[in-house]
C-alpha cells in the first residue's frame, strides 16, 4: 500500500510498482500524517470501500512509513476481488 496523506480528496487508485519491482496499492487521504490519523483513515476508507468491518483491517508495518503493509482478515478470494475492482 502506497499512502498519501493531505490530499485534497479521498481516493483509491491504481497498482504501482515502485523503482524495486514491488507492487502497491496508492492511496490517498484528506488525514494529516500526526499522530496516527492518515492510518486510521486509510483503514477506514478501506473498510468502506471494501464494505468490511473496520476490525478486519490492521497495520502491520510501516506506521510512520508511506508504504505500508496491513493484514485484512477474511476470505481471501472475495478479498482480492475487492481489492481488483478498487483498483480498475
Amino acid at each position: 500500500m502506497r499512502l498519501t496523506p493531505k490530499a485534497s480528496a479521498a481516493r483509491i487508485g491504481g497498482i504501482v510498482v515502485d523503482a524495486a519491482g514491488a507492487a502497491a496499492l496508492k492511496v490517498w487521504v484528506t488525514a494529516a500524517p500526526t499522530e496516527g490519523q492518515a492510518n486510521q483513515a486509510l483503514i477506514e476508507l478501506l473498510a468502506k470501500r471494501w464494505r468490511l468491518p473496520k476490525s478486519t483491517i490492521a497495520l502491520e508495518r510501516g506506521a510512520s512509513d508511506r508504504t505500508k503493509t496491513l493484514r485484512i482478515s477474511g476470505d481471501a478470494e472475495s478479498l482480492a476481488q475487492r481489492i481488483l475492482q478498487a483498483a480498475a
